[in-house]
């Protein structure tokens, strides 16, 4: 191989690197909403949901800290909707959820106020 041939390889190489360095270092331009989406397990979802229309601020911001976080590793496990639920009332804000009591009644599930209903009938 000749002097010009290695220097030619060389800097293909080069540019090909500063190549790789340049994308690289460009941010990422995915939503945050949609990178904490894909983490979120069983009821995440709804629990994410509400808290958004509760609380649109402060649930922007914390979304924004999981993306980063998510992206940067720190995050590796699935969120499921109890762990959302304390994440948000840990730092103050209490996300109503909306909860249902089925009872089991002749083999189908009720909801407790239809039993209390049917209870009072009797």
């Amino acid at each position: 191989m000749s002097d010009d041939e290695l220097e030619r390889l060389n800097a293909k190489r080069l540019a090909e690197m500063q190549k790789n360095l340049s994308q690289k270092s460009e941010p990422e331009t995915a939503d945050p909403r949609s990178t904490v989406l894909s983490k979120l397990g069983f009821r995440g979802e709804e629990v994410l949901c509400n808290a958004e229309a509760q609380f649109p601020d402060p649930t922007r911001m914390i979304v924004s800290k999981l993306a980063e976080m998510i992206a940067s590793g720190e995050l590796p496990d699935v969120i499921d909707g109890g762990k959302l639920l304390a994440l948000f009332r840990t730092v103050g804000l209490n996300v109503r959820m909306n909860t249902k009591i089925n009872i089991e009644q002749d083999g189908k599930l009720v909801s407790l106020g239809e039993k209390l209903k049917s209870g009072e009938k009797k």
